[in-house]
């Protein structure tokens, strides 16, 4: 476990590049694509995850890059998270600008980067490549995961 809880006397704008990275838990659901239904603005997850996701390993095949090569790719700050509405309720950066407490599970808790798979909170083993569906076929692929 880090001695250094940057986290917990830090606001997201007062962290360091690379303090903001380590709050990434690596679970991989922001790569999942979402849906929104036309008439009630619903938002789903579907176990569909974007072309560059290793879904092996939940990280990205090109992270520097992908900003270039996935035009709907965000990028997020601490200026623009509140507006990540879509981002899971587990995620660590909406977490803290919401002012919880990160989980049990997240790896700078734990000390250990795979502790989010072990404790099955990431998309491992449960999603595959936007490649293998076509696009008409998105919708039957909505997931309901806790």
């Amino acid at each position: 476990m880090s001695e250094n809880r940057f986290w917990e006397t830090k606001s997201l704008s007062e962290m360091t590049s690379e303090e903001w990275e380590s709050l990434c838990d690596g679970c991989a659901k922001c790569c999942l694509h979402k849906l929104i239904d036309d008439e009630t603005d619903e938002l789903f997850f579907t176990d569909l995850a974007c072309k560059l996701l290793d879904v092996d390993t939940c990280r990205c095949t090109n992270y520097l890059n992908r900003l270039e090569q996935i035009p709907d790719c965000r990028t997020f700050t601490a200026e623009n998270i509140q507006d990540m509405y879509w981002l899971p309720i587990s995620c660590a950066y909406r977490t803290l600008a919401e002012g919880r407490k990160l989980e049990k599970w997240h790896p700078l808790i734990t000390g250990d980067e795979t502790s989010v798979h072990r404790f099955k909170r990431s998309v491992k083993g449960r999603c595959i490549s936007e490649n293998e569906v076509p696009l008409e076929q998105w919708q039957d692929r909505i997931v309901r995961w806790v």
